[in-house]
């Protein structure tokens, strides 16, 4: 099967992953998308492998409370650099972390990890999905839950 450029920009736009990973994991599976995004996949689970041992001091904290303001949740999500750090992807894929915590009111960091991300993954495999496509080591670090009842404000 030939591989078109509109092929891999399809597989791009739904993986976020290169263009010339995109084209060499529709090579590898000719053509077959659902096939290209497991290679990605596992291509970002070799990277989580190697990196690992890694510092992940740069990152972003994203904070967001309800629409009353009583409940908000902090997510922080570190990466090696403050070059991925910045990048808009990046941005938003924390954001849709929080988006998520804000849904689920997860009681601890690892039942965030635990969460759906989407119909296929779990957050935690998203992350690593995520290390895949930036290159770097990402460690979901901190993640709470505050209620207006335990704040304490101070005049």
């Amino acid at each position: 099967m030939a591989i078109t450029a509109a092929d891999v920009n399809k597989l791009r736009k739904q993986t976020g992953a290169g263009m010339m990973d995109c084209k060499k994991a529709l090579v590898e599976t000719d053509g077959d998308f659902e096939a290209a995004v497991d290679v990605l996949r596992k291509k970002g689970q070799k990277v989580a492998a190697k990196r690992g041992d890694n510092e992940a001091s740069e990152g972003l904290i994203f904070a967001q409370t309800t629409e009353d303001g009583k409940t908000g949740v902090m997510v922080r999500l570190n990466c090696e650099t403050d070059f991925v750090a910045k990048n808009d992807d990046f941005r938003g894929f924390v954001q849709s972390l929080v988006d998520i915590a804000m849904k689920n009111m997860p009681a601890s960091i690892d039942e965030l990890k635990a969460a759906a991300y989407d119909d296929k993954l779990t957050v935690a495999e998203k992350i690593t999905e995520h290390v895949g496509v930036v290159g770097e080591k990402l460690d979901l670090s901190a993640f709470d839950v505050v209620n207006a009842d335990s704040v304490v404000a101070y005049n």
